[in-house]
């Protein structure tokens, strides 16, 4: 049943699609509704609110936000006075057509109003009707708003929001709206917030994160930005995603190299390695380019793992346009890439392209990619054996640790690792820094199953022990690592 028929606060529960901006701003979509006096569903209650925060980017967004609406409608019958919101990307895309197809939902919010959510739910109630708000630029930039943070000892920054390119496979710059960038001053007081909360890694947000300073004129903003951030005591480890290999200039490469808490992590999309598809993605570099990068943050930094993107099966790609990707998918040797079939989006200029690829192509070429993206993980990965890792001790990350008895983190170079607590068993917390040692190699993870080199106890291992997340309250100021991210 649901907790406020018995008279108790509202309760609410938030369902995150897509991307590491979702992800962030579902934070913010919690914080709101806890300052507004709601409180976390109980996993066993029916919630009072659910929120879909929605992704518009892969061709069954729609189909899964739908399913999952039409799964709740039974719920809702039952407890009169649930409410359901609908916000993020597919909101903004669809506006009116989700009440529509889904008359229950009681409230359809954008990209661009996350503050409104409270009021619009009050007034849905207040009203006995659907709510739709859907703005067509930023009404308060995200980082103003509350945050409840997912976690003790890592948390997102965002450095900017919307996006200026124009990839013709891409509706996201159409939904989130042009570029705004946050002032640097904004961007550093969140950070030390959180350091003083105990966080030791943050993760700096942004559509084209590299192209951070174009607001205001300054193309090296980027590199003096993770600079600064290593001016701050406490923080151990900095991070930034997702990168544009047109805007990456080698002042970053540099600033990665020389300040110390700048992981040698590079998630950069490639997308495609055919510099025709590059030319009709509208990806404004090419494949020369985008390895001379490569070469280059190499140099700078020889254990640097860089991941990636790749789009198989783009209108009009060739056989011999997939085969230059996988050349420079082996000349790369990418420490793991996330692939995707190409995926037709309503709205976009490659949705009316010609020369529309059979599904059964896609999947043959994506099969083939997947082959050797694997075989490459792994060879990389195996050359780690054998060397000693610092690991920050993650919740979440290892689906298996409970029967293997393993714990599971994530290296400085962002690699998963799993690894035995030996003598240390029941003293390592979420937050924790492990050092051991690469015993086995897996192509999408690490395992170190021998006595741990070293155990230090931090500030964020103290706040999950104590099973608090920061809530910074003196400075609410981003938006919304390599890998997939969380649930919320």
């Amino acid at each position: 049943m649901t907790t406020a028929a018995l008279g108790s606060p509202r309760t609410y529960q938030v369902r995150t699609y897509g991307c590491q901006m979702n992800v962030h701003d579902s934070e913010r979509i919690s914080g709101l509704l806890e300052q507004a006096g709601y409180i976390r569903a109980a996993e066993a209650d029916d919630p009072d609110v659910v929120v879909f925060n929605t992704c518009a980017v892969r061709e069954n967004a729609d189909n899964r936000l739908y399913g999952n609406l039409g799964h709740l409608r039974p719920v809702k019958d039952k407890h009169p006075g649930m409410q359901i919101a609908v916000g993020g990307c597919l909101a903004q895309k669809d506006r009116g057509e989700i009440v529509r197809r889904a008359p229950w939902v009681d409230v359809v919010f954008g990209t661009h109003n996350i503050g409104s959510l409270p009021v619009l739910l009050e007034r849905a109630r207040h009203n006995a009707a659907a709510e739709v708000e859907i703005l067509e630029s930023l009404e308060v930039f995200p980082s103003t708003l509350p945050t409840r943070r997912e976690s003790t000892y890592a948390g997102w920054v965002s450095i900017s929001v919307g996006c200026n390119n124009t990839c013709t496979f891409c509706i996201v710059p159409a939904l989130r709206g042009r570029e705004k960038d946050r002032r640097p001053g904004d961007i550093l007081a969140e950070v030390r917030a959180l350091v003083a909360e105990g966080v030791l890694e943050v993760t700096l947000l942004g559509q084209n994160v590299n192209s951070y300073g174009v607001e205001f004129g300054d193309r090296l903003a980027f590199g003096k930005l993770l600079r600064a951030t290593g001016e701050i005591d406490g923080l151990e480890r900095v991070r930034f995603t997702s990168p544009h290999p047109k805007d990456f200039t080698d002042d970053v490469i540099a600033a990665m190299a020389e300040t110390p808490n700048v992981c040698h992590s590079l998630h950069m999309p490639l997308q495609s390695g055919s510099d025709d598809v590059l030319r009709a993605m509208r990806r404004s570099y090419r494949a020369e380019r985008y390895l001379g990068i490569i070469s280059k943050v190499r140099a700078a930094m020889p254990d640097a793992a860089i991941t990636t993107d790749i789009i198989v099966g783009f209108p009009g790609e060739t056989e011999a346009d997939f085969v230059r990707t996988l050349d420079v998918v082996r000349e790369a040797r990418f420490a793991s890439a996330f692939t995707f079939q190409y995926s037709k989006r309503p709205g976009t200029p490659a949705a009316t392209m010609p020369d529309q690829l059979p599904k059964q192509v896609v999947q043959e070429r994506y099969e083939r990619l997947l082959a050797a993206v694997e075989e490459i993980t792994w060879a990389e990965n195996r050359k780690l054996v054998g060397t000693p890792v610092e690991v920050l001790v993650a919740v979440g990350e290892g689906r298996k640790d409970e029967r293997t008895g393993r714990l599971s983190g994530r290296a400085r170079d962002g690699r998963l690792v799993h690894f035995a607590a030996g003598s240390y068993a029941g003293q390592i917390r979420p937050g924790d820094i492990v050092h051991t040692t690469i015993d086995y190699a897996a192509p999408h993870h690490l395992n170190a199953d021998g006595e741990p080199l070293a155990h230090r106890r931090t500030r964020a291992g103290d706040a999950a022990e104590a099973a608090r997340a920061p809530r910074p309250t003196s400075v609410l100021l981003g938006l919304p690592t390599v890998g997939v991210p969380p649930a919320v």
